[in-house]
């Protein structure tokens, strides 16, 4: 066994899919696999097992990835010691989902890379925002990037506010921006009943009285798209998935009155290495910029 083979069974674990993993790390698929099977071997026990297009963790792969993170982040800890007396590359891990990742990727990390550029950053994808608070509670990331409001034993840091609007198929008779009396009845595609997004979503209908109709409930995003893409459905989501749905031939609106919602980096309320303050105030300077 070595350090090696423990980022990839957190790769796997946190990617849920070895093609997405390997992708991460920059090896081949087969690769990854033909790891992760020669580690399962060499401990006697099935870490991952199938399901649909990706891997599941098992019961006994789940105690396994629990000490492999705290492996690494004894690790990290070392090479950041090693990093700042001047030798060494410190690794800062950020948690973020798909809609704001773009942001991070071409906006955040860029600024951030060009004043440190001895720091590798290694984005820790999350299918929503409990995904990021679990994230960073656990400690498999330093920092988040998520909308607000998270519990209130993070620390947030608001960065900006970012627009909710509507991406509809062509074809569609709408103005621009659309009003929110216009939703009643349109064939959405939303999040999965009884999650934190799809309350929001039903509160905001709430508060303007409208009732559309429910053409698709699930937390899959590229399901969302794909409900869009189809004719099927609109989907309501942040501006920063606009330039995904006008590669794909969708439609970009606003609403009237305007949704925003406010995006921050999310932490624990403990000491950051000093390489998430660095990347914090990166932050900070660009919003004010």
């Amino acid at each position: 066994m070595n350090l090696q083979q423990l980022r990839y069974v957190v790769a796997t674990a946190e990617h849920r899919t070895m093609t997405d993993a390997a992708r991460s790390l920059y090896i081949a698929q087969p690769a990854l696999s033909r790891a992760i099977r020669d580690l399962e071997r060499e401990l006697g026990m099935t870490l991952f097992a199938r399901s649909g297009r990706g891997v599941v963790v098992t019961s006994q792969g789940r105690r396994v990835v629990k000490l492999a993170r705290e492996a690494l982040d004894a690790v990290r800890e070392i090479e950041g010691l090693a990093s700042h007396g001047g030798a060494g590359e410190a690794e800062l891990r950020i948690a973020a989902t798909p809609s704001l990742e773009p942001g991070l990727a071409g906006r955040l990390l860029p600024a951030y890379a060009s004043e440190h550029p001895g720091v590798r950053v290694h984005i820790v994808r999350c299918e929503g925002r409990e995904a990021v608070v679990s994230a960073i509670r656990d400690q498999r990331a330093d920092l988040g990037l998520t909308d607000l409001p998270v519990p209130g034993d993070l620390i947030t840091h608001p960065l900006e506010r970012q627009e909710i609007v509507l991406i509809s198929p062509p074809g569609l008779e709408l103005p621009n921006p659309v009003p929110m009396a216009r939703l009643h009845g349109m064939r959405l595609a939303l999040p999965a009943r009884g999650s934190v997004r799809r309350r929001e979503l039903d509160a905001m209908f709430g508060k303007f009285a409208v009732s559309p109709v429910v053409v698709l409930e699930t937390d899959e995003r590229n399901g969302w798209l794909n409900a869009v893409r189809t004719g099927q459905a609109s989907l309501l989501w942040y501006r920063g998935m606009a330039e995904q749905a006008a590669r794909a031939g969708l439609v970009v609106r606003s609403l009237d009155p305007a949704v925003r919602r406010v995006i921050a980096v999310v932490h624990t309320r403990r000491r950051l290495p000093l390489i998430a303050q660095d990347f914090l105030a990166t932050a900070e300077r660009g919003t004010t910029a």
